[in-house]
């Protein structure tokens, strides 16, 4: 088998999901049949949702047609996507609407209709023409724009000028897994690793830079560049390649010798200022550190493993996460590095949601969902009944859910479903329910979900009063961020952490890829106060318990330990937390 046809196979639902929708926005860019677009956007959000894996379907050979809206020449797409790991149709519209027209997308304001408009009417094919066309004013005259939709647009583009045009680590990881699996599978390829942000779990992620181990480079990189989803090869030598891939990622491959692999493992993962702290102690020594070793004159004398080349500086191992000059190096020296939490700590989900608001399966089978990953808790945090959602709980709909998961909870014996709530923090800092409400349950998360314009002042002042409150338990997602569309209201988060320790109320790392908040430095700020986490998922459906590992991330990057997250403990050592 030729290294092009061992290209990973998309076998997740979400992942298959993604490609079909992706494939619908280049369609629409392109202006095809609204229906066919439309066909492929539904088929995308039923895969999604479905609670088994459509690959099995597939290599079980049953009819995909029998599902709503997927007709024959869609099943056979789907068919041929999973089997092959390669969908035809999305790899020449990818050449017909360029990757930079449809990173536009990531733009707020812009979707493909928006898009479509932009380059048939401005003929606009990236961002610098967009930028263009915003300074000279063009963009809300056209039709179905107008200056608000300007303003959202111009405000997207400086996001993303902030960000250095950087997607987020869980979209990342998408293609990530996929070239990782290629690079693996290529002959004479004897151990491959993604380096750079991606393997210090960066909440957001600019390229893909891949190590790999092999005698002849020039082999690897001639069967790198035919990877299926590579639509331009930038450069191409006997051992680096950069190449561009449908999905709007740049690749850097660079192979190396077994020798070298530490030390260029060490160097292309960075930090930049952590290697830089590394090369002043090199230089202190009179010795020279690059991706091909540590010498002492022209003698070698580490680089084969990145704990040899630690080794080397009297240091022990550092962990990717903690590599940004952050004190790692002082910890290291003192022998004081942080032992950090692994997900396999985790004990249970605090935040998570049911159809009976806003998410999208029963209770029974959220439930089941968490005794699979092997909880020992889970719980039920559906909305309030604010503005928040359409249909939040009242007090007789949140009375009937209390008593459904008593008698569900009787039938149980590996899990224990905790009452609880996401209750929404008023502007005036008053709580969305009564506490006599409130009292009935094991615990709240508490949420500001509107009015993040108020002042510094004000909007810490409204959460300080909601922690007043003796029912008031977790507050989520803290600063409310989502990555590259809302920036955290503004919010004097040190004086917020300190009230939370005062009052024994715990912080949430929400594990949303949209969200990861608290962010790592808040994580480490507040671990230094002396503050209780707990790492949650905000689960909407059965497959956000996965998301779980992001939190992780983000609590590593954060210096967090074990004792410093409330869920790793068992329900009889949580409890005693959650009562005020």
């Amino acid at each position: 088998m030729d290294a092009k046809r061992k290209s990973h196979l998309p076998d997740t639902n979400p992942e298959i999901a993604a490609l079909l929708s992706h494939l619908a926005d280049l369609l629409e860019i392109e202006g095809a049949n609204p229906f066919r677009v439309r066909a492929y956007r539904t088929a995308a959000r039923f895969i999604h949702d479905l609670s088994y894996p459509v690959a099995d379907l597939v290599h079980q050979g049953e009819d995909l047609t029998q599902f709503p809206g997927i007709g024959e020449a869609l099943a056979s797409k789907i068919t041929t996507l999973v089997k092959t790991g390669q969908l035809p149709s999305l790899k020449t519209l990818g050449i017909r609407v360029p990757p930079t027209l449809a990173k536009l997308l990531a733009i707020e304001g812009l979707g493909p209709k928006r898009v479509k408009a932009l380059r048939d009417q401005l003929h606009i094919s990236n961002i610098n023409d967009l930028k263009r066309a915003v300074r000279q004013g063009k963009i809300a005259k056209l039709s179905g724009f107008g200056e608000k939709t300007e303003a959202l647009i111009k405000a997207g583009i400086q996001r993303i000028d902030q960000s250095g045009h950087r997607i987020s680590l869980f979209e990342a990881e998408k293609t990530a897994e996929r070239v990782l699996h290629f690079v693996r599978q290529i002959p004479g390829v004897k151990t491959a690793e993604i380096a750079g942000s991606f393997r210090r779990r960066q909440e957001t992620v600019g390229d893909l830079d891949i190590l790999a181990v092999a005698h002849r480079g020039a082999a690897v990189i001639n069967a790198f560049v035919q990877f299926a989803d590579v639509i331009q090869v930038i450069s191409r030598g006997t051992t680096r390649s950069t190449v561009f891939l449908r999905t709007g990622i740049q690749v850097d491959l660079r192979v190396v010798p077994a020798e070298s692999y530490g030390a260029a493992l060490h160097y292309f993962t960075g930090s930049k200022s952590h290697n830089i702290a590394i090369r002043k102690m090199a230089l202190k020594k009179r010795w020279k550190v690059n991706e091909y070793g540590v010498f002492k004159g022209r003698h070698r004398i580490a680089g084969k493993t990145e704990k040899e080349f630690y080794a080397t500086f009297n240091l022990p191992y550092i962990e990717p996460e903690l590599r940004e000059n952050r004190g790692e190096l002082e910890a290291a020296k003192q022998h004081q590095l942080p032992t950090l939490i692994q997900l396999k700590d985790i004990r249970g989900d605090l935040h998570c949601h049911t159809n009976a608001t806003d998410g999208q399966y029963p209770l029974d089978t959220m439930v089941q969902a968490a005794a699979e990953k092997g909880y020992e808790y889970i719980a039920i945090t559906d909305h309030s009944q604010h503005l928040t959602v359409a249909h939040g709980l009242d007090k007789k709909r949140l009375l009937a859910q209390i008593k459904a998961i008593d008698r569900l909870n009787s039938k149980l014996s590996r899990i224990r479903i905790l009452k609880a709530i996401e209750v929404d923090i008023l502007t005036n800092g008053k709580l969305d329910l009564p506490n006599g409400l409130l009292k009935e349950l094991d615990l709240t998360v508490c949420s500001v979900h509107y009015q993040f314009t108020l002042s510094k002042e004000k909007q810490t002042e409204r959460i300080l009063r909601a922690m007043d409150n003796p029912y008031f338990n977790i507050l989520a997602h803290p600063t409310a961020r989502l990555i590259g569309k809302r920036d955290p209201y503004a919010l004097d988060i040190e004086r917020l952490m300190r009230a939370a320790k005062e009052r024994g109320c715990l912080l949430e790392i929400n594990a949303q890829p949209t969200r990861l908040d608290l962010n790592d430095l808040h994580c480490k700020m507040a671990k230094e106060i002396g503050v209780l986490f707990v790492i949650s998922t905000d689960t909407h459906q059965v497959n956000h318990f996965d998301f779980m590992r992001f939190g992780i991330d983000i609590a590593r990057r954060g210096w967090l330990e074990k004792e410093n997250v409330a869920n790793t403990r068992s329900l009889s050592r949580l409890l005693p937390l959650l009562h005020r």
